[in-house]
């Protein structure tokens, strides 16, 4: 790859001052000389999924979307955990992809950021990793109580969750500029009962 690597950035929180938004401006920061990272807009703005819509009469925000994928390098998600579950905007957003594949053979960072957040991340991981994103093990994180180890200023003030998201930037333009350097996490075994 010849170019500066795009990474498209996705907040699964909808609030405007978000601390998932302030943890991807820090990583924006973070990673300025490694990557250039655009945040997805408007994905809280996406119709419900309905699959029952031909190709060619999807929703324009659809289509907006599904091109900044295809567009994106490699993708990162931050993403709080709502009533221990996926934000259904995000989740909305992703749906969306199914039949496309945007997702397919993309460099995925995945990080959780709320108060818990373990039973999100392990959902949303399945998802991720069933449309055939390549996520490296260095590439998913949990951070629990996120509002007291980012602030305002889009600073990490937590020198334990810095130190990770550095290994997560690291890694992912690993991901994205010398893949065969890295090992990924396998497709999670299905078990469907006959």
């Amino acid at each position: 790859m010849s170019h500066r690597p795009k990474i498209l950035a996705i907040s699964g929180s909808t609030r405007s001052q978000s601390s998932n938004l302030q943890l991807i401006q820090a990583i924006a920061l973070l990673g300025r000389d490694r990557f250039d990272l655009t945040v997805a807009e408007n994905v809280k703005n996406i119709p419900q999924f309905d699959p029952d819509l031909l190709p060619e009469r999807l929703p324009p925000e659809v289509l907006t979307f599904r091109k900044a994928l295809a567009a994106a390098d490699g993708v990162l998600i931050c993403t709080p955990e709502y009533a221990a579950g996926v934000p259904g905007t995000l989740k909305n957003a992703i749906d969306w992809t199914v039949s496309s594949m945007d997702f397919s053979q993309k460099p995925v960072a995945l990080i959780t950021a709320s108060t818990s957040g373990q039973l999100a991340h392990q959902s949303l991981l399945g998802t991720l990793l069933i449309l055939e994103s390549k996520i490296a093990p260095e590439c998913q994180l949990v951070i629990s109580f996120i509002k007291s180890k980012v602030n305002q200023n889009s600073e990490i003030t937590d020198a334990i969750a810095l130190t990770k998201v550095q290994v997560l930037i690291r890694t992912l333009t690993i991901a994205v500029l010398n893949p065969e350097q890295l090992s990924y996490l396998p497709l999670p075994l299905l078990d469907f009962e006959r």
